[in-house]
């Protein structure tokens, strides 16, 4: 048996326990003894600092949405660090970057943050370097098709007055219907840069049950203390192609919640059926594009 052939079935082996372990059928304390205690939390009021973290792998078209929606709505009752991983060999998100990162924004700090493209393509590794070093007092882990509107970081500091949740998320998102490569939405003309709006007519909106991974906020105390899978060093491992981001219910099972709902306006998110961030043979690119379609369909029928 080759040496390639060895790590894969390892990777896959310590990966899906990894999974069967954050399902609940093995103790988060057998990882990650002890979360500092709410008491040991800062409940901080006041004009708070919340930082946002995202990654950008060849989705410099859903790019725009997000930072243009810090630029449209820019926040006022509390300051904003906008993290953004990305790798220069994506020239296209390199120069989107380039292109926000002159827009003197109130409140918004950018903070784009370059990594090997192995690293980048293991998101928990871009988190976790945020996590441990962050000094905000919330931290929100989000994807990069995710746009903060009118309200939403607002409301969101408003909420957060005085709390010592380890984890919160938004009750609601507006998302759009799975969009496909050929939609308008995705065809931005990134050759000449514009700050671009929606058409909030396209999204209708989602209650959810849990902090899933673009909806994930934690405590700044939790964060510096326990990372984002610092205790489970596979997900600190490079990768060379993107990794689905199995990490997020890890996270949530490290700290043992699943997070406290919390009614935000303004969150919304592009949902789109072609992953360009993926490589690979064309065939496995679309048999990943028909699977998501079909169970988007029957996540709405559930809905």
């Amino acid at each position: 048996m080759s040496r390639s052939l060895v790590r894969w079935c390892n990777d896959l082996t310590v990966g899906l326990f990894y999974r069967f372990a954050a399902s609940g059928f093995i103790p988060a304390r057998w990882f990650l003894p002890e979360l500092p205690p709410r008491s040991a939390r800062t409940g901080r009021t006041g004009h708070l600092h919340l930082e946002i973290v995202s990654h950008c792998w060849q989705y410099a078209h859903l790019l725009v949405y997000q930072l243009s929606s810090l630029v449209i709505f820019p926040p006022r009752g509390a300051t904003v660090t906008m993290t953004i991983y990305y790798n220069p060999e994506d020239a296209r998100t390199l120069d989107t970057l380039n292109y926000f990162g002159d827009f003197k924004v109130p409140n918004v700090v950018w903070n784009w943050q370059p990594l090997p493209k192995r690293a980048l393509f293991r998101r928990a590794i871009g988190r976790n370097q945020s996590a441990l070093a962050t000094r905000a007092d919330w931290i929100w882990f989000t994807d990069c098709d995710l746009m903060f509107r009118n309200g939403c970081i607002d409301v969101l500091s408003g909420a957060l007055q005085g709390r010592r949740d380890a984890l919160v998320f938004p009750l609601i998102e507006h998302c759009t219907s799975l969009l496909t490569s050929l939609d308008p939405m995705l065809n931005v003309d990134l050759e000449r840069l514009c700050i671009q709006d929606i058409d909030r007519c396209r999204f209708t909106e989602r209650r959810r049950s849990r902090a899933t991974g673009p909806l994930q906020i934690a405590h700044g105390d939790v964060a510096r203390t326990c990372g984002y899978c610092n205790s489970l060093p596979y997900y600190q491992r490079p990768a060379e192609s993107w990794r689905k981001a199995y990490e997020d219910r890890a996270f949530r099972w490290l700290l043992r919640t699943d997070g406290t709902p919390l009614d935000i306006p303004g969150v919304y998110r592009i949902r789109h059926a072609d992953k360009g961030r993926y490589t690979g043979s064309t065939l496995g690119a679309k048999l990943r594009g028909w699977t998501r379609r079909i169970s988007s369909r029957l996540s709405e029928f559930r809905l």
